[in-house]
């Protein structure tokens, strides 16, 4: 009777519903993550080498795709490959379903190491301490080999707060003069606040005064967005001062290589530039303006407070970060 009463259901659907769950038994998980890769590296051959397949199969499952949007998905464009407008609006609905299907068992059978396979997103800044990053990725792939792990860059445009709402990042790493109230917020560690100089700088040889100061040429990250102000400079507008900043660079990493050969000066955390110290001719001062010490978090959505997963992550950036503190 069951059988009898599902043709019957099936007889009084109309030929579209009929259609469109055809189309829908066509699609599998395999297929989704084939879309959303090709897509988002605009190349087969790149999409292959991410999803450890053969260039003949991607172009397989592409032409499926295709037949199944009836749209070409991929276009020609110059040297390289395009989406067309129908594949733009594919790429985050593909990202979802994704997610969702990584997420569907993972929790419910907890979360062992390893042998799972979950992603790891990590949205971070440079600022932090330069071994932080390289071991935290050493620490997740020693402990959960099977893991991917991405590390994002966390900047002005990454609008990190709905990419954790969504899913799409993990954790977020970073220094904040006060964190979004609405994250849940683990606390990393506090650094002092000193300036990064070359070592034939004046200052290391006569010291300076908080004139001296502000009348050098500061060195200072691009700012996130137009008029944005990094903590440092928030806090000496705070003091009713402002220092001289003659260059900016959106790669942190990069900036003790440029205060090495120049008379350019850096301010951030003492971990930071204690790195750099043994490898260029560097030398670190105080800061003759009293200044707050840095705080570095990491910040979760209220999505994950409770995950095995994301709970195992979060111990791990808490473990790295304290043991690069001993050091």
């Amino acid at each position: 009777m069951r059988v009898q009463g599902l043709f019957a259901k099936m007889g009084r659907m109309s030929p579209t519903a009929m259609r469109e769950q055809t189309l829908f038994d066509r699609i599998d998980l395999h297929l989704i993550r084939v879309l959303h890769t090709v897509l988002t590296e605009r190349s087969v051959s790149r999409a292959a080498l991410r999803l450890g397949m053969h260039q003949p199969a991607v172009s397989a499952a592409l032409r499926r795709l295709r037949s199944l949007a009836g749209d070409p998905l991929l276009v020609r464009s110059g040297a390289g490959m395009a989406p067309t407008d129908a594949a733009l609006r594919m790429v985050e609905p593909a990202a979802s379903i994704l997610r969702a299907a990584e997420g569907l068992f993972s929790d419910a059978r907890g979360f062992d190491p390893r042998t799972d396979m979950r992603t790891f997103r990590i949205a971070a800044s440079d600022y932090l301490d330069p071994l932080f990053l390289p071991r935290l990725v050493a620490h997740i792939k020693t402990e959960a080999p099977l893991c991917p792990v991405e590390v994002l860059p966390l900047s002005g445009d990454a609008h990190y707060q709905a990419h954790l709402a969504q899913g799409e990042v993990d954790v977020v790493i970073g220094n904040w003069h006060q964190p979004p109230g609405e994250l849940h917020m683990g606390r990393l560690f506090g650094d002092e606040v000193v300036c990064l100089v070359g070592r034939e700088h004046p200052a290391v040889r006569r010291g300076w005064t908080v004139a001296d100061w502000l009348a050098a040429e500061h060195i200072a990250p691009t700012p996130t967005h137009p008029g944005a102000r990094g903590v440092i400079d928030d806090q000496l507008a705070a003091l009713g001062l402002q220092r001289r900043i003659t260059a900016r660079c959106a790669h942190f990493s990069l900036i003790p290589d440029m205060v090495a050969s120049s008379l350019l000066v850096l301010t951030t955390g003492r971990q930071f530039c204690e790195r750099f110290t043994d490898r260029l001719p560097l030398a670190v001062l105080p800061c003759p303006v009293p200044l707050a010490r840095l705080l570095y978090y990491q910040l979760w959505h209220a999505r994950t407070h409770h995950s095995a997963a994301a709970i195992w992550l979060r111990e791990s950036v808490r473990t790295v970060a304290s043991s690069l503190r001993k050091e």
